[in-house]
């Protein structure tokens, strides 16, 4: 049982590096973003040349930030949800909570599961066709990168999400605890 737990450690251990790896390439792309912006400005206004491709690359790069910093925000529990519920009955009735917060962890595994199968068939597709978005001659980008890094950002989610509910279930014996037991 103490390998399967050090297995189990070492392999969160790692996804969590590499949640923070996307986190920080997704702020490198916003980054990207102001210095692509900025640069539209000063062309349109100082050389009347805007930058061909800006308002698509603007779109290509909004996708880009939510997606691969959306893993980092699993790992750390910020996932933008209600949990205001959750914190007034933790005090009053600990075991619901933590049984309410170990569903919301399991269907949100489902549902990251559940997006990671659903955008797969179009990542094949798009890489597959070399579909692009954009205007021809002007400027086009493939799709199959955004199709790639949405799969591999739910996947992440659903791999993170599947680890806090590996860690619940090391603490369920927790839940028998007396003084942890729901009521007055």
């Amino acid at each position: 049982m103490t390998r399967r737990r050090e297995v189990l450690r070492v392999l969160s251990a790692a996804a969590s590096r590499l949640a923070t790896a996307a986190n920080a390439a997704g702020t490198l792309v916003v980054l990207g973003l102001v210095v692509l912006v900025n640069y539209d400005v000063v062309a349109r206004g100082l050389f009347h040349a805007p930058f061909m491709g800006a308002v698509e690359l603007v779109q290509f790069s909004m996708v880009l930030i939510v997606f691969l910093q959306l893993p980092d925000v699993v790992r750390v529990s910020r996932l933008t949800r209600s949990d205001g519920f959750l914190l007034i009955l933790g005090p009053r009735m600990p075991r619901t909570a933590r049984v309410l917060e170990f569903a919301i962890e399991a269907v949100s595994a489902g549902f990251m599961t559940l997006v990671a199968v659903a955008i797969w068939p179009e990542f094949t597709e798009m890489w597959a066709s070399r579909d692009y978005f954009g205007i021809p001659g002007v400027f086009t980008a493939p799709w199959w990168p955004i199709k790639l890094v949405v799969f591999l950002s739910a996947a992440l989610c659903a791999v993170l999400f599947a680890f806090k509910l590996a860690g619940a279930g090391r603490h369920a014996g927790a839940m028998a605890d007396p003084e942890a037991e729901d009521g007055p």
